[in-house]
């Protein structure tokens, strides 16, 4: 059953609500969920051009879905590309975007605020096999610069970063980039299309986990690559069907479901961050809060212009310890206070998250690459949902008010 074309320049809001594949000969009006492993073909030559690739048409579930073909048009038409290509995870979509644009002697700048997997991957696993890579400051595009080399393939960054909430100017980036021949990819998990499209900015490719935002309650894994065809299709499409990092039809599903709900979910958590981030600034036994509203921002001003005016949903701050020993135990007696707010290390959900970086999504970096990313004992990240906002003030003054 065929449905009318969308037209041209719709909102945001409404190419996450209707752009996908065709309805079937049904006409659902959900997206369908394929769950098979296989397609079967009308014939051998038929079958023959399918694999060969001279012939649209699905063949097997490791190579395409019509299910995940939906999410990835959707998530494409918010991010303002031409095309998507989902990944198991969106370290899945870190490790298919190096797979594809890196080899031996190449070299790679990438911020050394990033997620501590990302430095990682990139850092030592890459490194085997002859990457080099170069860790610069999030926020000195001076840094970036000197860091160029004539084997510069890749600038990679992460803005805002997490935990810190650090905000890299994309458009200097991207300039700095392209001044040498090299792509700048943006990981855009704490923004999402709904606050910030980084490729209006410049930027060649945009990273996404979709178990964040995109989905929105931590219902599952997911991950992506917004780019231009002739990289989606040509470099990172052979390196899916060949590495088979793919994404599961259901968890397609679930996030294409999820990215329906994504503009009005990310209004309502910012402003929840945002009034979360003020009063903790207030609080005593604060002594710093990282948020891009917060006008005490090193980036206010660029995050504003990046983010739509908006500082997402992830706040961070610091609680007070003479020692980190006694930072570290202060802020565990924080976390370990809460009620209401889950003790976790995902983020994006409905339902706000607290961890301590330190021991969990930046545990496994050395001591001086967590002090290089600025991550002390005392750092408490939380990624606020959509509880009201005193019971959120309520569950953390229960460790706040109660330190010795």
């Amino acid at each position: 059953m065929a449905s009318s074309k969308l037209p041209d320049k719709l909102h945001r809001d409404t190419l996450a609500v209707r752009v996908a594949l065709e309805p079937s000969q049904h006409g659902e009006n959900s997206e369908a969920l394929y769950l098979t492993s296989g397609f079967v073909q009308p014939d051998a030559e038929t079958a023959a051009r399918r694999f060969a690739g001279t012939e649209e048409g699905y063949t097997y579930g490791r190579t395409s879905n019509p299910t995940v073909t939906s999410f990835e048009q959707r998530l494409a038409a918010l991010e303002g590309t031409e095309a998507a290509i989902a990944a198991s995870t969106g370290m899945g979509a870190i490790l298919m975007m190096c797979m594809g644009l890196l080899k031996s002697g190449d070299h790679v700048i990438c911020s050394r605020s990033m997620f501590g997997s990302t430095i990682n991957l990139i850092g030592r696993e890459f490194g085997k096999f002859g990457v080099e890579t170069t860790f610069v400051s999030q926020t000195d595009v001076g840094e970036w610069k000197s860091a160029l080399k004539p084997s510069t393939k890749l600038l990679f960054a992460e803005t805002p970063t997490n935990p810190l909430t650090d905000v890299c100017d994309i458009a200097a980036l991207a300039d700095l980039a392209h001044s040498v021949g090299a792509l700048l990819a943006v990981d855009n998990c704490f923004c999402t299309p709904a606050l910030q499209r980084p490729v209006e900015l410049g930027a060649d490719l945009v990273i996404h986990s979709g178990t964040k935002y995109l989905d929105g309650q931590g219902r599952v894994m997911a991950g992506a690559i917004c780019g231009p065809s002739k990289l989606i299709v040509d470099v990172f499409g052979p390196v899916v069907r060949t590495a088979g990092m793919t994404l599961s039809p259901f968890n397609a599903w679930v996030v294409l479901k999820g990215l329906e709900t994504l503009g009005i979910r990310m209004q309502a958590q910012c402003a929840n961050a945002l009034a979360f981030a003020q009063w903790l600034e207030k609080q005593p036994a604060v002594s710093r809060v990282y948020y891009p509203g917060l006008a005490s921002h090193p980036q206010h001003e660029l995050a504003m212009r990046q983010q739509s005016g908006q500082g997402g949903a992830v706040v961070s701050f610091d609680v007070r310890g003479d020692t980190p020993e006694i930072a570290r135990a202060n802020a565990f007696h924080v976390i370990n206070s809460v009620r209401v707010m889950s003790i976790a290390t995902n983020l994006g959900d409905t339902k706000t998250i607290i961890t301590h970086p330190g021991t969990t999504s930046h545990g496994r970096l050395t001591e001086v690459q967590r002090q290089a990313a600025g991550i002390g004992q005392g750092l408490i990240r939380v990624a606020v949902g959509l509880e009201h906002i005193e019971d959120l003030k309520t569950d953390l003054l229960r460790g706040l008010d109660t330190l010795t």
